[in-house]
């Protein structure tokens, strides 16, 4: 017999807040089965495996539009490995821009550091005095 879950019991058995599975509900991810006899949405072992594969999708940073497109096309279908491919290549895309503005960061900060370490005796700190000034 197949397992069926109260919300409360899917994000435990998933690791996840309620709020997101009803999240997940709203924007049509997850699709409770049936209902019990209170009214109580229920969801099965498919949606428990549907929220464990969302998640571990968001994990490697693919957005909910794009697991959308990763659950099935719209004929229900597994979609294609170009499909999928493109998907990962505008992901791909999206991190080095990240990185690309991270190494920045990490630059001015480090130079900030260096200031700071230059000027440490002073009254004034020479870097929040800068970036009081942009």
């Amino acid at each position: 017999m197949a397992a069926h879950y109260k919300i409360s019991q899917l994000d435990k058995a998933a690791g996840i807040p309620a709020t997101t599975v009803r999240y997940y509900e709203r924007i049509r991810l997850v699709v409770p089965e049936t209902r019990s006899t209170g009214n109580y949405r229920l969801y099965g072992d498919e949606s428990l495996k549907k929220v464990m594969f969302i998640r571990a999708t968001q994990a490697i940073v693919f957005t909910l539009e794009d697991i959308k497109s990763l659950l099935a096309t719209e004929s229900g279908r597994t979609p294609t490995c170009g499909r999928v491919q493109k998907l990962i290549e505008a992901r791909l895309t999206d991190i080095e821009d990240k990185l690309k503005d991270l190494r920045h960061v990490r630059k001015v900060l480090k130079s900030a550091l260096v200031e700071c370490q230059q000027h440490k005796k002073s009254d004034c700190c020479h870097v929040v005095t800068e970036l009081r000034a942009k």
